[in-house]
């Protein structure tokens, strides 16, 4: 564990050194046409070429007195460099079995978000309750389904169960995006801030079992899922929270906070990649 504990207490120098070793390296492996399986549209090694690239800019510098924003950053890149070579939960499934072992860990935490927007519409100023119920509507109907296939899928590793998982989790993170789209025209501060926490729940949740599929799909049936998400991660990240969405990660994995921001900005990134 000691070189674990070197990244952490002395990070801006590690972080600089190895990611440039990284970027060094991967080069390399492209040329010479290793790849590392792939990655959305791409592969591993350019995935973690990238990450190891634009981590690099996020630590470059001036020189004079540091500061806790340039703190902090040497620490997310620590976190970043130890997250290359750690294994992360949502993007590390092995087979169909570990992977519908985890999407059913997730689904008691899915119900509860599913239930806290449920109970949000209370908390709303009374002109935006009904839009908000309208966003969110389908919620409960879609999410039990996913997570009745989820469990169909641990029984029954198949196929064809897969398929009706991958269609269920596309309809269900449709839905979820749409409803972002939908509650971010509340006028009313309070009421778009109460909104739009509550419906980051579900996307979060959502989004990490669409990683998990993902991760047992084929690069064709990736695309025929990609395809039917008609509404892109791009269109709704601005009203995430990554604060919000890391802190849930973490809680549902038991890691720090910092290792599940890298762990969800390279989901996010392999999904956009992949299309959605």
């Amino acid at each position: 564990m000691n070189s674990i504990s070197n990244v952490w207490n002395h990070p801006k120098t590690s972080a600089a050194g190895l990611l440039i070793a990284i970027v060094t390296v991967a080069g390399v492996l492209s040329q010479q046409g290793v790849t590392m399986g792939t990655a959305g549209t791409g592969t591993v090694v350019t995935l973690v070429s990238a990450m190891a690239t634009a981590l690099l800019g996020l630590l470059a510098k001036d020189p004079g007195s540091p500061s806790a924003a340039t703190n902090s950053t040497a620490k997310l890149g620590a976190w970043a460099l130890i997250a290359l070579l750690l294994p992360l939960p949502f993007l590390s499934g092995c087979s169909g079995a570990t992977v519908a072992q985890d999407i059913v860990n997730w689904t008691p935490a899915l119900e509860s978000a599913v239930a806290t927007v449920g109970s949000t519409a209370a908390l709303l100023a009374p002109a935006d309750a009904p839009i908000f119920t309208a966003a969110t509507i389908g919620f409960d109907a879609a999410s039990n389904l996913l997570v009745a296939q989820a469990k169909a899928y641990l029984t029954n590793p198949s196929a064809s169960v897969l398929a009706q998982l991958q269609a269920q989790v596309v309809t269900l993170q449709q839905q979820v995006n749409a409803s972002l789209l939908q509650s971010a025209k509340i006028v009313d501060p309070a009421s778009q801030k109460h909104a739009l926490a509550a419906i980051q729940g579900v996307v979060t949740i959502v989004t990490a079992m669409l990683a998990l599929v993902q991760s047992v799909s084929s690069k064709a049936q990736v695309a025929q899922m990609a395809a039917h998400s008609t509404i892109k991660l791009a269109a709704v990240r601005s009203y995430l929270d990554e604060a919000q969405t890391a802190a849930i990660v973490a809680d549902h994995y038991g890691e720090p906070v910092g290792l599940a921001r890298v762990q969800v900005a390279r989901a996010e990134y392999v999904e956009a990649e992949a299309g959605f």
